[in-house]
């Protein structure tokens, strides 16, 4: 008898752990997202600054798949990646820095369409990495004044904290501009981005900032914007230039990033070889489920790599294609909702070449309870039976 009263107290406890909710645990929550970068990141920056229209996109066909209701400002038919892992993480879409009114406590994205790492990318005409960073100080104080230290200091040290930029310093701000081309052999011009790229991510993590993801260069001479500009473009290659500076952009990235991962307490980070993932779809698009990998949907000129998507830049003559789900780029440098929806799913938790940590694992990285978590709870309405 005294066996059996004990066999139905065990069930009985255990029955009251698992169909009461757990009053004093805390409960399971994602991080915030904060994001810097150019336009694979633009949520609509650009929008509400003081621009041309070569760093805008708020017009149709941006955006006409009809996720959103009109054009945003994306580089998309629809969304970009870091609207995916948003959702992913279980957040609401993250608002532009600029937008009025916007809620701060999920995270805010500071990325602006053609900005770069160094402020003298299309100076004048985005903003900025060293001025985005500028700007998270200012929502660092307003978290600080609405939350209490203590919460706000908690949120961004749990938040994720993505960074993609870098390519428009290298298509813009070198191979554009032949100053600076007889001012720094590649080499130099490189690591004089990296080592800015690498002083902003210090820079958060003085603040607070512990996980990051990264998205790395892309092959830049693929892009239909640079094999029309490719010197034998005749031939219908990519620019090798271009796809040189990514590549060593990229090698140089990954060295930095081991080393701060030894050196910096707590620092964990999520990279990507985005370089050879999108490389392999653009020579195989039908092994990814598309069926053109070197032309734009939407532009005009070699390749569609004239960026007159729209109408509203100069040549405003343009052709759009019938499907953009069947192409890896949309415009003349940006690709398709498809390829942005499969590169979230790729950092978040798919890709072979991603790593140390994949971005499920930066947003929901608390240990799983236990029903000796729950047992040792200081709360003994569990305990009731």
């Amino acid at each position: 008898m005294a066996r059996l009263n004990l066999f139905y107290l065990f069930v009985t406890l255990l029955l009251s752990i698992s169909l009461k909710p757990c009053y004093g645990l805390p409960e399971k929550t994602t991080s915030a997202l904060f994001i810097f970068g150019d336009s694979t990141a633009h949520p609509g920056n650009n929008n509400y600054i003081n621009t041309t229209a070569g760093m805008r996109a708020d017009w149709k066909p941006y955006g006409q798949n009809g996720f959103f209701e009109a054009p945003t400002g994306r580089f998309s038919d629809g969304r970009v990646f870091v609207d995916f892992i948003a959702e992913y993480a279980k957040l609401p879409l993250i608002p532009p820095f600029y937008q009025p009114s916007a809620d701060l406590t999920n995270g805010v994205n500071f990325a602006s369409g053609g900005a770069g790492v160094l402020p003298q990318t299309n100076q004048g005409l985005v903003v900025d990495l060293q001025t985005q960073l500028r700007s998270f100080e200012e929502v660092q104080k307003s978290l600080t004044e609405n939350l209490g230290e203590a919460e706000a200091k908690a949120l961004l040290s749990e938040a994720v904290y993505f960074i993609s930029v870098g390519s428009n310093d290298y298509v813009a701000g070198y191979l554009g501009n032949p100053k600076m081309q007889e001012y720094f052999v590649p080499e130099v011009y490189v690591e004089m981005v990296i080592g800015n790229l690498t002083n902003a991510i210090q820079v958060l993590y003085e603040k607070g900032a512990r996980k990051f993801g990264f998205l790395s260069m892309c092959p830049l001479g693929c892009m239909p914007l640079m094999r029309a500009r490719n010197p034998k473009s005749s031939e219908g290659g990519c620019f090798e230039a271009a796809s040189g500076l990514a590549l060593a952009h990229n090698n140089a990235l990954n060295a930095v990033l081991t080393s701060l991962g030894q050196l910096l307490k707590g620092f964990k980070y999520c990279n990507s070889e985005f370089y050879t993932w999108l490389y392999d779809r653009i020579n195989n698009p039908a092994s990814y489920g598309f069926k053109e990998g070197v032309n734009a949907c939407c532009g005009t000129g070699p390749y569609g790599g004239v960026s007159s998507c729209g109408g509203k830049r100069k040549p405003v003559e343009f052709q759009l294609c019938d499907n953009a789900d069947d192409y890896i780029w949309w415009d003349s440098g940006h690709p398709t909702e498809r390829i942005h929806e499969q590169i979230a799913k790729t950092l978040w938790k798919d890709g072979p070449s991603v790593g140390p940590y994949k971005l499920e694992d930066l947003f929901f990285d608390k240990e799983k309870l236990t029903i000796a978590d729950i047992l040792d709870a200081p709360d003994e309405e569990h305990f009731q039976y």
